[in-house]
């Protein structure tokens, strides 16, 4: 498997349409704007989207994009089949080579690829949108804690500093010299 930036701006785009729908359409220019990705190749990712059922377009004033399922419906199989994605690392051992080598490496080597197809494709398949959202409600969550626990900890490294007059001197990037 081999994913691609088609396969990646589409996963990035859903995420930031279920990020900032709440019901409403979104705007593909929105989502360009702040994921910077082009609008152009939104507009064909998003075509491909749609005719895949991961999402439904809106006309008119206000129109843009809304998830055509919910977003726990929609896995990230789903997204990358969508787009065209090639998930199945096996897909390319087939034709000739497939005909003409009958050796054991050659069998021994496609059933892992095969297997490994299969495995890939659960994994893809058992991550939705929702999945995602989740997590980054969490990484926010660890975040904001790290920061403040950062913040504090400068806090109280400049009030220990203040207390007992220590100062911070810079030194001049040319030394003296002795002689």
């Amino acid at each position: 498997m081999r994913l691609t930036s088609k396969g990646r701006y589409a996963v990035r785009a859903m995420l930031d349409l279920t990020t900032h729908s709440n019901g409403n359409p979104v705007r593909l220019q929105e989502i360009s704007q702040r994921q910077n990705i082009s609008l152009h190749y939104l507009e064909q990712l998003f075509r491909k989207l749609r005719n895949g059922q991961a999402v439904k377009s809106v006309r008119g004033p206000g129109g843009g994009y809304v998830l055509a399922r919910s977003m726990d419906q929609i896995t990230m199989k789903d997204i990358l089949e969508c787009v065209g994605e090639n998930i199945n690392p096996a897909k390319d051992i087939l034709g000739t080579e497939a005909e003409t080598s009958s050796t054991v490496e050659f069998h021994l080597s496609k059933n892992y690829f095969q297997n490994l197809g299969v495995i890939m494709s659960e994994y893809l398949s058992t991550t939705s949108l929702g999945d995602l959202m989740r997590k980054s409600n969490e990484i926010e969550i660890e975040t904001k804690t790290e920061q403040a626990t950062t913040q504090s900890e400068v806090t109280n490294t400049t009030t220990l500093e203040n207390t007992i007059g220590m100062t911070s001197a810079i030194r001049n990037p040319i030394g003296e010299i002795n002689q």
